[in-house]
C-alpha cells in the first residue's frame, strides 16, 4: 500500500502511529474490505482492535448499511441467542412481545463480535450456519430466516487454545480466521508511545482548559520502557489523569511519572489457581496423576540409559563420561536383576565410625513392574474420567474441559475404558 493512502486512513480513522508492526495490520484491514470475507482481530484488550473493525466496514461496499459492535462477553449466556438472532412472543418468560435480533436489524451490514471466545457453545453453532448459509432461526421460532450480514471478529484470548480445551468449536474458529489481522500491543510500537502521548496531552488540554503536559527526557525513557498491560486504554487514562492533577508544573520529569504509573504485574509464575475445588475433580486426584507421569518419564529415561550401556555407540560414550551420575544404573547392567527380585537401598556410612551395620539397615523395596505402574496409571486415569462425567451428567463436551482434553480423546478413552454405559 502506497504511504500516502496508509497515511489518509490513519487521519481518517484517528489512528496514531507509525510501527511497522501496525502499518501492516492498517494494509490488511484496507486490502480485506473490499471483499465479503470473515475476519479475525487478535490483540490484547485497549489495543485499538475495534478500529480495524470500522475500518473493514467503511472502505467496503457496506459502508452505507448499518454496523453494529457487539461484546460478546457483556451479554448473559441466557439471552445473547435472542439478543443475536431475536424471538418469538412467548418463547421465554418475559417474552411479551416479537423481538428482531442484531442479524436480523443489521441485513446487508457489518456486525463486530468483540470478545468471540466468551461465546457460549450452543451460540457458536447458531453463528456457524449464519457464516455457512446466511441462515437463521429465531428463538421460540421454527421458521428459517435469510440474512446478508459480514462478521468480523475480535479476541484477546488464544483461540486455538480454546478450541483445544473444547470451549470454542474448531470449525468455527477456521470459519471466523479466513483472514487473519493481528493488533500488536503497545509495547512493540515502539516510539508510537510517545506519539500518543503527545496527542492525548493535547487533547486532554484543550477538553480541560489547561496547558498540555509534556515529558523531560528521563520521563521519555521511563514510558517508553513501561510495558503498558492495558496498552492504550491504560495510556490515555494515565495522561488524563496527568492534565488533570499536576495543576502546578506540566513538565513531567522522569520522578514524577513514576508516581501516576502503578507497579507492573509480577512476571513470577503465578500461584496455582484451586479450580479443582470448582471442577469436583480434587487436588489428590490431579497431583496422583502429575506423580504417575513423572514416573513414566524417569522410567523412559532409565530404559534409554540401560540401553545405551549395554550397546556401543556415541550415548554409550557419553553416559560413560559422566558414570558418576548413573552409578546405581551402571550397578543395576552389572548385576541384572529379574522382574520379582527386591533391590537394595545402598546407604554410605563412610563418615561414621562407630557405625555397625546390621540387618536393620538392609531394607527391602519390592520392584514394581512396569505392567504394574502402566496398570496403575490406567487405573487413576479412569477413576478421573469416571469423576468427571458423572459430575458433568455425562455431558462429555464439559468433562472433556474440566479433564483439560479435546473431547476426540475423551471418546476414545471412554471406548477404552468401556465406559459407554455410565
Amino acid at each position: 500500500m502506497e504511504e500516502s493512502e496508509l497515511l489518509r486512513i490513519k487521519q481518517r480513522f484517528g489512528i496514531i502511529g507509525n510501527s511497522d508492526r501496525l502499518n501492516h495490520a492498517i494494509a490488511v484491514a484496507a486490502q480485506v474490505a473490499p471483499t465479503d470475507m470473515s475476519v479475525l482481530i487478535t490483540g490484547e484488550s485497549g489495543s485499538g482492535k475495534e478500529s480495524f473493525s470500522k475500518i473493514i466496514h467503511h472502505l467496503s461496499p457496506r459502508k452505507h448499511n448499518q454496523f453494529i459492535a457487539i461484546n460478546c462477553g457483556s451479554i448473559p449466556e441466557g439471552t445473547i441467542d435472542s439478543e443475536l438472532f431475536g424471538h418469538e412472543k412467548g418463547s421465554f418468560t418475559g417474552a411479551h412481545e416479537a423481538r428482531k435480533g442484531y442479524f436480523e436489524v443489521t441485513n446487508g451490514g457489518t456486525i463486530f463480535l468483540d470478545e468471540i471466545g466468551e461465546m457460549p457453545l450452543g451460540t457458536q453453532a447458531r453463528l456457524l450456519r449464519v457464516l455457512e448459509n446466511g441462515e437463521f432461526i429465531k428463538v421460540g421460532s421454527s421458521k428459517v430466516l435469510k440474512t446478508d450480514v459480514r462478521v468480523v471478529a475480535a479476541t484477546n484470548i488464544n483461540l486455538q487454545q480454546s478450541v483445544e480445551n473444547g470451549k470454542f468449536r474448531e470449525d468455527l474458529y477456521y470459519r471466523l480466521s479466513t483472514v487473519p489481522i493481528y493488533v500488536p500491543p503497545l509495547r512493540e510500537r515502539g516510539e508510537d508511545v510517545e506519539l500518543l502521548f503527545r496527542k492525548f496531552a493535547s487533547d486532554f488540554a484543550e477538553k480541560y482548559h489547561v496547558k498540555p503536559v509534556s515529558l523531560t527526557d528521563d520521563a521519555k525513557a521511563v514510558l517508553m520502557n513501561y510495558r503498558f498491560p492495558g496498552n492504550i486504554r491504560q495510556l490515555k487514562n494515565l495522561v488524563e489523569q496527568i492534565s488533570v492533577l499536576s495543576t502546578d508544573d506540566k513538565t513531567i520529569t522522569g520522578e514524577k511519572l513514576r508516581e501516576y504509573l502503578p507497579p507492573e504485574p509480577n512476571s513470577l509464575p503465578a500461584l496455582y489457581k484451586k479450580e479443582s475445588e470448582a471442577s469436583g475433580i480434587s487436588e489428590r486426584d490431579l497431583l496422583y496423576k502429575v506423580l504417575f507421569d513423572m514416573k513414566k518419564d524417569m522410567n523412559d529415561l532409565k530404559k534409554f540409559v540401560l540401553e545405551a550401556l549395554q550397546t556401543e555407540g556415541p550415548n554409550h560414550q557419553i553416559i560413560k563420561e559422566h558414570s558418576e551420575l548413573f552409578e546405581d544404573i551402571d550397578k543395576a547392567v552389572e548385576q541384572p536383576q529379574g522382574p520379582s527380585s527386591p533391590v537394595l537401598l545402598n546407604i554410605d556410612h563412610s563418615d561414621n565410625d562407630s557405625y555397625e551395620e546390621t540387618d536393620e539397615d538392609v531394607q527391602d523395596i519390592p520392584h514394581e513392574t512396569e505392567e504394574d505402574e502402566s496398570l496403575s496409571l490406567e487405573k487413576k486415569e479412569k477413576e478421573l474420567i469416571i469423576k468427571a462425567l458423572k459430575k458433568n451428567n455425562n455431558k462429555r463436551k464439559y468433562a472433556a474441559r474440566d479433564l483439560g482434553i479435546s473431547e476426540r480423546t475423551l471418546y476414545r478413552k471412554i471406548k477404552q475404558y468401556e465406559l459407554e454405559e455410565l
